[in-house]
């Protein structure tokens, strides 16, 4: 148990939390994410929360909240999202020793949001664009997650944002609802080719995109913490059922080399939607040298989307990672929000912001 920590971002989710530890130095030494299905209830955003309290010694150490969960249909309405997190959360760590991300507005004390819950709410890609903005002189920040794609331009220290929440990001093309786990393969496509015709996808949550990415190898470790469409494992078998019962058929009808070839039509059709989004914000006026910075678990597509546009890529890894007896082994990159709302804090709070 280390007794160094001083910040923690945390990163509230409607499917996972994520946890980012920084030492007094700012570097970055434990990261958890835990899947939290808060449409199914928040017991297990609690008992996730009583994990971190016990795995790592916090008695000194200062927290950073930001959120996306807020939006679960397990609550009324966005406010009330706010709330309730916010009280689970002050029901397992100090309030006095607490901060919420606000966005524009900075960190808040918990007296404050009240009065600020629409800057509380889906502020995550704030945080992130705003620390790629102290790290990089310019660029465009892709974060493709298991669920979401958020899409910002920065420049001259600057988040050169349109939107500002959920609603308005959706329609500026900032946040593109669509992710590597946890998005149903009927959103990814409408039919797709197999045995020489084109099949009629059925409108049904049989598959998800984590089966995709897993029958085409690109799913990476540990992305997939959630239980599958049809509730059995995920091995390639059960992938290429899943798969197969979007076709209205059996796995047993096509080869695992021609489900690969349907996996491999569906990630096509991925990166077309994100690709085009991406074309969408350089529109803008984004110049040829700005570099595209990818992150989250499917930054692996932005890599794939800078070869085709023909742009310098870099994965938005700003901070060390230090590897915690060997089970540390994830990367900043993979939880952006949560590194940079701690990161963000660990700054504010030496400028005597607090």
């Amino acid at each position: 148990m280390r007794s160094d920590i001083r910040y923690v971002g945390w990163d509230i989710g409607g499917a996972h939390l994520k946890v980012a530890l920084l030492d007094g130095q700012g570097q970055l030494c434990g990261v958890e994410t835990y899947a939290t299905p808060l449409w199914e209830g928040t017991g297990t955003l609690t008992e996730a929360m009583n994990q971190v309290h016990k795995a790592y010694s916090l008695q000194q150490a200062r927290h950073a909240v930001t959120m996306t969960g807020e939006l679960a249909d397990c609550f009324t309405d966005r406010a009330e999202g706010v709330r309730a997190l916010l009280e689970l959360f002050y029901g397992c760590f100090p309030r006095d020793a607490t901060h919420v991300y606000a966005g524009l507005r900075g960190f808040l004390d918990p007296e404050a949001v009240e009065h600020a819950i629409e800057f509380v709410a889906s502020a995550n890609w704030h945080a992130m664009a705003r620390l790629a903005a102290k790290c990089y002189p310019r660029g465009l920040l892709i974060d493709v997650g298991s669920t979401t794609t958020d899409l910002v331009w920065f420049h001259d220290g600057r988040v050169r944002a349109r939107g500002s929440n959920d609603r308005t990001r959706l329609t500026v093309g900032e946040l593109v609802y669509t992710g590597v786990v946890r998005t149903p393969v009927i959103a990814l496509a409408t039919a797709v080719p197999f045995r020489g015709l084109w099949v009629e996808l059925a409108t049904e949550h049989f598959a998800t995109a984590a089966d995709v990415y897993r029958l085409n190898g690109e799913l990476p470790a540990g992305a997939d913490l959630g239980p599958t469409a049809d509730g059995r494992d995920k091995s390639q078998t059960h992938s290429e059922a899943r798969l197969a019962r979007m076709l209205g058929t059996g796995a047993s009808e096509g080869s695992t080399a021609m489900w690969k070839a349907v996996a491999d039509y569906l990630a096509e059709c991925q990166v077309q939607r994100i690709t085009r989004a991406c074309q969408l914000q350089i529109s803008r006026g984004i110049d040829a040298k700005t570099p595209m910075l990818g992150s989250g678990v499917g930054r692996f597509l932005v890599e794939r989307i800078a070869q085709r546009l023909g742009r310098t890529y870099r994965v938005f890894d700003p901070l060390p990672v230090l590897v915690k007896n060997g089970a540390c082994s994830a990367r900043g990159a993979d939880m952006g929000p949560a590194v940079a709302v701690a990161s963000l804090l660990k700054e504010s709070t030496q400028a005597c912001v607090f």
